[in-house]
């Protein structure tokens, strides 16, 4: 199961990488033969970017809250000792 986790964040990752390198590549006026412009490389490499960032955040953003990591839930590593509603 690790497994498959870990090969659903590597594939995003890698396309947020390559995104990168578009944007990289674009700005510095290298343009890759399968785009026709450097506007269009620059922006298929910022959607790559942003979609991988995105997944990856997603993913864990739910995976906390299905473990109920996440800020605001009943069990978690935030919570403070004392309740607010606790009188003095």
């Amino acid at each position: 199961m690790r497994l498959v986790a870990l090969a659903i964040l590597v594939i995003p990752g890698i396309l947020a990488t390559y995104g990168i390198k578009l944007m990289r590549d674009a700005f510095f006026g290298e343009l890759v033969s399968i785009f026709f412009h450097i506007y269009i490389q620059f922006f298929i490499g910022l959607v790559l970017f942003i979609g991988g960032l995105l997944f990856i955040g997603g993913f864990i953003v739910h995976r906390d809250r299905k473990r109920q990591l996440t800020k605001g839930g009943r069990n978690n590593r935030y919570k403070h000792h004392h309740d607010s509603n606790e009188t003095n």
